[in-house]
Order: structure tokens, then C-alpha cells, then sequence
């Protein structure tokens, strides 16, 4: 009896057993099915990025820092370092805050929101619904593309510094400033990188030509004519720099850093990231030789300064093309654009008077232009892939006139914007600081510090 009531328990928990093994296989499979569709992180692609973002920082601190303190006289430095700093600090938070959602969120297109046209969304506003595990494209943690595009976000106001550099006041600076980057700079990079009109129209702009050169360049001018020139500024008699050193060391680290701006922009490590990489360096070194050359020419010797700027002008001009060109892009660029600027700077600037200080609007506004028109002459299916766009010298003119039409739109945008934010703060706290301040040096006065003690 013993024998057989086990033996019936047995089989009945075998039976269960069997039983339980039917209900859960459906689920399981479902789950395993699911699981298989699901993308996975990649660990190579998201390396690159954190590297990437890193040596985009590098750019802005120390970079522009270096580069920017170096040009200006040695009463100034500590006040464009001090400018620099604070754009890191501030840009960071607003883009945690509710920059990332402006610029990349969709839920305003997704709900037919009208505004839509200008910002993405508030969904994402303080990183909402983003996790450890939320992928995005190139299968990278979506944490990380939030900081590789915060590193753009802080780049950009840091370039419209050499423009004003040596006579803005600190407190109006930072009201200025702040305002550009939510009004100016937000709204760009959605058009032109979050699904906004620009986009959607067919504009390329592989790492920035538009968000980033055009923007700052453009609203450098703007700012450099209604701020009025330094008072001992004289046409024909640059002022000068206080130390070449830190200009070329500044200038490194622009160069380093933008292999992280523009090979990392893909977002993967790949043949494109490859590419990009290749066609930096090619267009800036053939840039840094083109100015030491003219530089040799028309005034005799070839400077630190004329190959560092040149250099600069190439890494600007290539940065909307590194997407889509090969060497042939990459070297028309590299000879065109500091052509372009030097006559620019040494030229145009002269004739019109304004005092653009350290050449933002020269070089980066310029560069900016130059590059994103003629990444609709060279693009290329060669590295755009065979669904990719191509430009007008293999036959695609219509993508060159995407690029004119994203171009204007770009100055126009900065322009009106930059104009509205400079009566509006000049009016209520003041740009411009007093005679005396310039006179004696803003590291004193708006810092209480000196760069250098002896």
C-alpha cells in the first residue's frame, strides 16, 4: 500500500511536471524571440564615443581657452578664460535640463504640437524616461550621446568669445550668453540634427558647419558691429597677441579634439568614422600650409599665428563635409577656404571697420559658409554609400542648393536672433564695460585677479 501510494505521487509530480513544462514553453520561446530582437549595446561604438566626448571637450577647456587667451593682451587672458569656464558650466546644466528634450525629443512632431517647427519636445526634459539600458542609434547607451551633444552645445557660444574679447562686461556676458545658447542654439541643432525642418529638407551637416560655425560666426559679426570696436583699435595696425604660445597649444588641442567632433559623429566606429577622420586631418594640413603660404606672400614672413589660423579655418570648413567627401573634397576644401578667409580677415575686415577681435566671423563664420556649400559641390556616393547624396560635380545639383538654402537660412536665423538679444541685455544691464576697465584691463576689474604676478 505504502509501495503504491508513493509510486502514485511520483508519477502525479512527474505528470505536474510535464504539465507545467507545456504552459511555460510558449512564453519562454516568446521571451527568447523578443530578446533576439532587441538591439545590443556595443561596446566598441560606445568606447569611441566616450573617447570622442572627451576630446571635444578638450576643445573649449583648454582649447578655445588657450587659443583665444593667447591672442588677446596679457591685461585680458584671465577674462576669456573666465568666459570660456562659465559657458562650460552653464551649457551643461541647460542641456541636462531641458536642452537635450529641445533639441533631440520628438514627442512635439509625434502630438502635432505647432511648435513643433521651432523645439522638439519637453518629454525628455532632466533626461525623463532615459535609463542605463536606453539605446540609441550606432546602439550606444543614449546617456552617452546626451553628453557627446552636450560637448557640441558647449563649443559653440565659446567660438563668438573672439569677437567681443577684451571689452564686454562680465554680469551682461553672462545674461547674453545664456539667452543665445536657449534661443539660438537649441532650436538649431533640432532643425538641423533632431528631425526639424532642415533636416527633413535634405541639408547636410555631418558635425556642425551650420549648429556650431555658422551660428556662433555669424552671431560674432553681429555682436563685434553693435558692441563698437576697442578704443585703441586701429585699421591696419592689428593689436598683438600677448602669447603665440598659447596660441599654438590652443590650437593643438582644436585640432586633436576635432577628431572627436567630427569622426565620432557618425556615432560608431566604423569605415565612416574612418573617413571622417582621414578627411579632418587632410583638409586642415593642406589649410595650415595654404595660409603660411599667402602669409609668405603678401606679408613677407610666415607666422605661427597664419599657419595656427589657417589650420583652424581648414578643421571648420571640413567638419559639415567629413560625412560625405573623399581626399579630392578634403583637399579643394583645404585650399578654397583659407583663400577665402585670409582675404576675409586681411581685407574685407580692414574695409568695413568693425573690430571682429580674434576672427570669429573670418574664420569660423566664413569657414562655416564656405564649408557648407561646398559639401553640396563634393559629396560623395563613394562614401555617402549608393543611397546617399552626392554633389553637383558628380551631377547632383539639387543638393547644392539645399546647402545655399540651409546656409541662409542659418545667417539669417543667428543674425536676427543674436541683434534682439544684444538690444535686450544692453539695454537692461549693459554690454559694453566703462572706458576705464578697458583701458586698464578686465582681469583686474571684473575678476579682481592678474594673470601674471611679479
Amino acid at each position: 500500500m505504502d509501495t503504491y501510494t508513493k509510486g502514485g505521487r511520483c508519477w502525479m509530480r512527474y505528470a505536474a511536471a510535464i504539465l507545467m513544462l507545456l504552459i511555460s514553453t510558449p512564453s519562454l520561446l516568446a521571451q527568447e524571440a523578443s530578446g533576439a530582437d532587441m538591439p545590443a549595446l556595443d561596446s566598441g561604438n560606445t568606447a569611441w564615443i566616450l573617447t570622442s566626448s572627451i576630446l571635444v571637450l578638450l576643445m573649449s577647456i583648454p582649447g578655445i581657452a588657450l587659443f583665444y587667451g593667447g591672442l588677446v593682451r596679457q591685461k585680458n587672458v584671465l577674462s576669456v578664460i573666465m568666459q570660456t569656464l562659465f559657458i562650460v558650466g552653464v551649457v551643461s546644466i541647460l542641456w541636462i535640463a531641458f536642452g537635450y528634450s529641445w533639441a533631440f525629443d520628438t514627442s512635439f512632431a509625434e502630438s502635432g504640437n505647432p511648435l513643433a517647427c521651432v523645439i522638439g519636445g519637453f518629454d525628455k526634459a532632466f533626461l525623463h524616461g532615459i535609463t542605463l539600458d536606453t539605446l540609441t542609434a550606432g546602439n550606444i547607451p543614449e546617456l552617452v550621446f546626451v553628453m557627446f551633444q552636450c560637448m557640441f552645445a558647449i563649443i559653440t557660444p565659446a567660438l563668438i568669445l573672439g569677437a567681443f574679447a577684451e571689452r564686454i562686461k562680465f554680469s551682461g556676458y553672462i545674461v547674453f550668453i545664456t539667452l543665445w545658447v536657449i534661443l539660438a542654439y537649441f532650436p538649431m541643432a533640432h532643425w538641423v540634427w533632431g528631425g526639424g525642418f532642415l533636416q527633413q529638407m535634405g541639408a547636410i551637416d555631418f558635425a556642425g558647419g551650420t549648429v556650431v560655425h555658422i551660428n556662433a560666426g555669424i552671431s560674432a559679426l553681429i555682436m563685434a558691429i553693435m558692441l563698437g570696436k576697442r578704443m585703441d583699435y586701429k585699421v591696419g595696425h592689428p593689436i598683438t597677441p600677448h602669447n603665440v604660445t598659447f596660441v599654438f597649444m590652443g590650437t593643438s588641442f582644436l585640432w586633436l579634439g576635432w577628431f572627436g567632433f567630427n569622426a565620432g559623429s557618425g556615432l560608431a566606429a566604423d569605415g565612416l568614422a574612418a573617413n571622417a577622420f582621414l578627411v579632418t586631418h587632410v583638409a586642415t594640413a593642406m589649410a595650415a600650409i595654404t595660409w603660411m603660404v599667402i602669409d609668405w606672400l603678401c606679408n613677407k614672413k610666415p607666422t605661427t599665428i597664419g599657419a595656427c589660423t589657417g589650420a583652424v579655418a581648414g578643421l571648420v570648413a571640413i567638419t559639415p563635409a567629413a560625412g560625405t567627401v573623399d581626399l579630392l573634397g578634403a583637399f579643394c576644401i583645404g585650399i578654397i577656404t583659407p583663400i577665402v578667409c585670409f582675404f576675409m580677415v586681411a581685407a574685407v575686415k580692414p574695409k568695413f571697420k568693425y573690430d571682429d577681435a580674434l576672427d570669429a566671423f573670418g574664420v569660423h563664420g566664413i569657414g562655416g559658409i564656405i564649408g557648407s556649400i561646398l559639401t553640396g559641390v563634393f559629396a560623395t556616393r563613394f562614401i555617402s554609400g549608393e543611397d546617399g547624396v552626392q554633389g553637383a560635380l558628380y551631377g547632383d545639383w539639387h543638393q547644392l542648393w539645399v546647402q545655399i538654402v540651409a546656409t541662409v537660412v542659418s545667417i539669417v536665423f543667428s543674425a536676427v536672433i543674436t541683434f534682439i538679444l544684444f538690444k535686450i541685455v544692453d539695454s537692461t544691464i549693459g554690454l559694453r564695460v566703462d572706458k576705464r576697465v578697458e583701458e586698464e584691463g578686465l582681469d583686474i576689474y571684473e575678476h579682481g585677479e592678474s594673470a601674471y604676478n611679479h
